[in-house]
């Protein structure tokens, strides 16, 4: 008897699914700054201004097939769109690859996720990184629709599923979100009023500060640690590597948000088996006998 193949099918749905989405948030990313509505009027050329046909707008092929250009005039299209369509569908892959209701492990290495509603939770999250990522990259600012917006949808989520914290009761899962946003927010909040009394200028923007809340009220104190931690590691890392290729200098300004987002993202895929690593590290070692 012929079996249908649920698993493939759901994991080619997710990366349709994500790179869906990601059409969305393109939107989103050029019209949030701008104060536009996402909602209307339906997508159209940045350069001719004119409406782009359904058919010129499937998630990535649309792009490779017209090679990069407006089908109305020809104007070049950013890479960015791609960018973000692949990006997101790919990581709404690997999140979709986490669900494991045995706990046997994933590919990749991946941390299991053995509650199936958890996945479009962390869907949630994948996106509001994303766009936060590309907002902050092309205008240097995080908008409080993503940052004040995913401190809520995180509560709220948290609230639905507690699973995402470990716990059963909604009451549970909301207080640990509300722990995680208030930990995240003020760390950060610390760290830049302290930046700017030492270095007399503004060392941190508030963008951050309330995209850390966020991070913090979608997956918990631990990540919040987790993410400070890693961002720091990466975002200096990739900073000096700037400086020294004589693309930016000691004093230019750099955005944090996307080094916050990576770090939250790899929480997401890894971070409770790093964590588990961790912890076991500092164990305490017995005495040989």
């Amino acid at each position: 008897m012929y079996e249908f193949p649920w698993q493939t099918f759901c994991t080619v749905l997710s990366f349709v699914w994500g790179a869906c989405v990601g059409s969305f948030l393109n939107v989103c990313v050029h019209r949030i700054p701008r104060e536009l509505s996402v909602v209307r009027p339906r997508s159209f050329c940045p350069a001719c201004r004119r409406s782009i046909a359904w058919y010129h707008n499937v998630p990535i092929l649309s792009f490779l097939l017209l090679r990069g250009r407006c089908a109305r005039c020809g104007a070049r299209i950013s890479p960015r769109y791609v960018t973000v369509e692949a990006l997101t569908g790919l990581l709404f892959l690997l999140v979709w690859l986490k669900y494991d209701p045995d706990a046997a492990g994933r590919p990749l290495a991946l941390a299991p996720l053995t509650h199936w509603p958890l996945v479009p939770v962390y869907w949630v999250a994948v996106a509001g990184l994303i766009l936060g990522t590309f907002v902050d990259f092309e205008h240097l600012i995080i908008p409080d629709r993503v940052t004040l917006g995913g401190i809520a949808a995180g509560v709220g989520l948290s609230a639905l599923f507690p699973a995402a914290h470990g716990e059963s009761a909604a009451y549970a899962g909301a207080a640990w979100a509300l722990a995680g946003a208030a930990l995240g927010w003020g760390v950060l909040w610390l760290i830049a009023v302290l930046g700017g009394m030492l270095f007399r200028k503004e060392a941190m923007g508030f963008g951050d500060v309330k995209l850390l809340g966020a991070i913090g009220a979608f997956l918990g104190w631990r990540a919040v640690l987790f993410t400070i931690v890693a961002s720091s590691f990466v975002g200096s890392l990739v900073g000096l590597t700037l400086v020294l290729l004589k693309r930016r200098r000691m004093q230019s300004r750099i955005p944090y948000g996307p080094y916050l987002a990576m770090a939250a993202v790899l929480w997401i895929l890894w971070g409770p088996l790093l964590w588990a690593r961790y912890m076991a590290l500092l164990a305490p070692v017995p005495p040989p006998y």
